[in-house]
């Protein structure tokens, strides 16, 4: 039973977006491991950006330094 844990910010994540996650997750395990995806549980946390760092940085203060593109 593969358990996947997807966490982004929480900067505007589509409800499609996330969709589109959760099956492209599930189809990897069923196509890489040949897990049924039934019993395949992706979950979708949203962390605030105060709360996630790169360096020395919070990503809050990285994002008012210079804006990263998002793709």
């Amino acid at each position: 039973m593969p358990y996947i844990n997807i966490k982004v910010t929480d900067e505007g994540v589509t409800s499609e977006q996330k969709k589109a996650l959760i099956e492209g997750a599930t189809k990897l395990m069923v196509d890489v491991l040949d897990k049924s995806p039934k019993t395949t549980f992706v979950v979708i946390e949203e962390v605030h950006t105060d709360n996630w760092g790169i360096g020395f940085e919070q990503v809050t203060e990285l994002r008012k330094q210079a804006p990263i593109k998002q793709e």
